[in-house]
């Protein structure tokens, strides 16, 4: 596996893809166990927010590292 601080523009596509499918994975998840109430748990719904968070911060970051240095 790669390592994840990579500046290899293929890694970071393909890692940005597989956050993204995740992060969209994760809010369809999160909205059906919020309208099905006996589905419904706080904690495991919390718990998938917070990931959904972390997701979006780490595809921030990866498509901050793929934007070219207007210094170089």
């Amino acid at each position: 596996m790669s390592h994840p601080f990579t500046d290899d523009p293929a890694v970071l596509v393909r890692k940005l893809a597989e956050l993204r499918l995740e992060h969209r994975d994760l809010d369809t998840a999160i909205a059906r166990l919020s309208i099905d109430p006996n589905l419904s748990d706080e904690l495991q719904i919390t718990r998938m927010k917070k990931r959904k968070l972390r997701l979006k911060d780490m595809i921030a970051w990866i498509e901050s590292r793929m934007i070219p240095d207007l210094d170089a």
